[in-house]
This record gives structure tokens, sequence and C-alpha cells, in this order.
């Protein structure tokens, strides 16, 4: 009964840490982008701090030509955050 009972509350805490660092995760994404340093932490898979065509994804990958402002083709932390900011696409709303 007692190993029943452990298990149990072990799970409720499991469940409740998980959906905290998941509703943490959606409301960071929801109100801030992330910053410079954490897009090159992400990205620059070769950890060279440039981060190239191949590395890059999204809004970086889809504007990288007007964002690389020396034309290297590399993008560095200096050009991405120099870099205009792409505009919020508007969410769906599901409530309706």
């Amino acid at each position: 009964m007692k190993v029943k009972m452990s298990l149990a509350v072990m799970s409720c805490m499991l469940l409740a840490f998980s959906c905290r660092a998941q509703n943490s995760n959606n409301e960071r994404r929801n109100h801030e982008p992330p910053s410079v340093d954490e897009l090159f932490e992400h990205m620059d898979e070769n950890e060279d701090g440039l981060l190239s065509e191949k590395e890059v994804k999204g809004p970086l990958q889809e504007m990288f030509s007007k964002i690389d402002t020396n034309e290297d083709g590399y993008l560095s932390k200096e050009e991405v955050e120099k870099a205009p900011k792409p505009q919020r696409r508007e969410r769906p709303n599901r409530n309706k």
C-alpha cells in the first residue's frame, strides 16, 4: 500500500513539473523572441561565432541576403542585431 501511494505521489509531482516546464516554454514563445545569443547558441552548429545559410532556419534563412550586409556569406551577431525584425504572424483565435 505504501509503495502504491509513493508511486502515485511521485507521478503527480512529475506531471506537475512537466506541465510547469511546458507552460514556461509556451509563455516565452508567445511573448518574447529569442535573444541573438540564444539564436547563435541554438543554430551555430560549428561554433565559429558566425551563421552560414546552411545553419540558419526560419526568418533568418528567408532574409539571409538582406541581413548579410557585408555579403561574406555569413551572419555575425552584429548583423543579426541590426537586422529588421520579422513581422509576427497572427495566430488564429481558437476560442471562436
